[in-house]
């Protein structure tokens, strides 16, 4: 089967636009298999996975395109890749008439235009420090959805934004609801008076879903970054959203979630929140602490709500299982807290994102022993997007773990909510059932367990979801903490 790789030089299309180009070629009669993609080194890297050859000298601002078939289908790609790169420019363009003002093109002028007091930032990191800085000096918040961007250039945006008296949310900052509007990734949860500070978005929706599943509403959500807790950051973007949410009339309560946070950061904002006069839980991960479902569960005592049964949604084909246990995640957080839990009872995990050094994953992602990849990680995101969009690379690595006789258990997560793939609990499923079929084929049973994040409120609407999955053989679990200890039920069960 003839291959047409393709370079396309300083040729430039944002993560998300590709994706959906990559399906429409790859959906063309007879291609067998496509990539379009900017040429970064992951992307490079999967091209060269699927058996392209990739030419030596491609650069991370040119368009590599892969396509695999017979020379009519290969024609028929190329087409249909013309056809939606130019629906792309017709997209893109601005069209008017001689008398018109034409429009902002830079956020400076959007800003002026508009007289805007929050500025929302996704472009490559490398400008994103330059755009926000725009804005601060306007004397405008901003949310910083961008990855990519350095620690210096964090604490440099955080030092301004507080000499401004403004919050810089980011970067990073893949989840905020401010007002009752939902930024990046958020859940469409029911309004009320618990504040949110998050340095994690993941780990923010899952509190807001939980909060929503006890009833109980969220006034707004202030994402920080996931690095502001860190020794480093020292917590510049915490403290003022802290302050913040502490003189908002709308809040009665505040929750902090975090990644695992530095402990003298921890202990700093923590006697910083006792003088704010507004109750401050707790829900950052860590050894030795609460995981977020009992974090959630502390909050709603101390608040006066009853404690409800979390929803899971359960299948009795869930045999126990021999091997090791795979984690494969779009939530970095929910992946941290996974971690937390079966290291506990499992020991050391293998990762992208790992608890220790030492526990740090090749450049293969590959591991006989217990591994939990977070897809959502900076590295697997340069020139992609967002597994939580794309996840392709996950569904790659769901079929790779089904043939694998080490892999005993898989801990999958999906999170629903604004901004998320549109219907991903159908994908998924048909990967689960696919996988289970690839292991009975091989004589042997591999139980698969979901952490599904969301409300019903959602688009892609939670009962749904959950309900596909399950059907797929799944057991679902609300609380990915749940999850997690039913996946390791699974693994030790054969022992008793």
């Amino acid at each position: 089967m003839p291959d047409h790789v393709e370079l396309r030089r300083g040729a430039y299309y944002d993560s998300v636009s590709l994706m959906q180009v990559s399906r429409t070629v790859a959906s063309a009669p007879g291609v067998e298999a496509a990539q379009v993609a900017m040429a970064t080194d992951l992307n490079t890297d999967v091209i060269r996975g699927m058996g392209f050859t990739v030419p030596d000298d491609a650069g991370t601002n040119d368009l590599i395109v892969a396509i695999r078939g017979d020379e009519a289908a290969v024609e028929a790609g190329r087409a249909a890749l013309e056809s939606a790169l130019a629906d792309l420019k017709n997209a893109g363009a601005q069209s008017g008439g001689f008398g018109e003002a034409p429009p902002r093109r830079t956020l400076g002028g959007a800003i002026d235009a508009s007289q805007a007091n929050l500025a929302l930032i996704s472009v490559p990191g490398a400008y994103a420090t330059v755009e926000a800085l725009d804005a601060i000096h306007r004397g405008v918040s901003v949310m910083l959805f961008s990855d990519n961007v350095s620690v210096d250039d964090e604490i440099r945006l955080k030092d301004a934004a507080a000499a401004a008296d403004v919050l810089v949310m980011g970067p990073d900052c893949g989840t905020a609801v401010v007002g009752g509007v939902a930024l990046g990734f958020a859940n469409a949860v029911r309004p009320g008076s618990v504040g949110i500070v998050a340095a994690s978005g993941t780990g923010a929706q899952q509190v807001m879903c939980l909060l929503d599943a006890a009833g109980v509403g969220m006034s707004h959500c202030l994402g920080v970054g996931g690095r502001d807790m860190s020794a480093q950051v020292q917590g510049r973007s915490a403290r003022q959203a802290l302050a913040a949410l502490a003189a908002d009339d709308a809040t009665t309560s505040v929750i902090v979630v975090s990644k695992p946070p530095a402990a003298e950061v921890l202990a700093d904002m923590q006697s910083y929140a006792a003088g704010l006069g507004v109750p401050v839980h707790w829900a950052t991960l860590g050894a030795g602490r609460p995981d977020l479902t009992a974090a959630v569960e502390a909050a709603l005592r101390a608040d006066g709500h009853p404690v409800p049964e979390w929803p899971s949604w359960t299948t009795d084909q869930q045999p126990a299982a021999t091997g090791a246990l795979r984690g494969l995640f779009c939530g970095g957080t929910l992946a941290d807290e996974a971690m937390l839990i079966a290291s506990e009872q499992l020991g050391g995990i293998r990762s992208n994102i790992p608890l220790s050094p030492e526990l740090a994953l090749g450049g293969d992602l590959r591991d006989d022993s217990h591994v939990v990849i977070d897809f959502g990680d900076d590295g697997m995101t340069q020139g992609r997007a967002h597994p939580m969009i794309d996840p392709s690379l996950r569904l790659e690595r769901i079929a790779t773990e089904a043939k694998d006789p080490t892999c005993g258990v898989l801990l999958l997560d999906l999170v629903l909510g604004y901004g998320a793939h549109q219907d991903p609990a159908d994908e998924l499923a048909d990967a689960v059932r696919a996988a289970r079929a690839t292991a009975r084929e091989a004589g042997r049973d591999l139980p698969v367990v979901v952490s599904l994040t969301g409300v019903e409120n959602d688009p892609q609407g939670l009962e749904r979801c959950a309900t596909t999955l399950q059907q797929a053989g799944a057991s679902v679990f609300l609380s990915n903490a749940r999850a997690t200890r039913h996946a390791l039920s699974l693994l030790t069960a054969q022992e008793h």
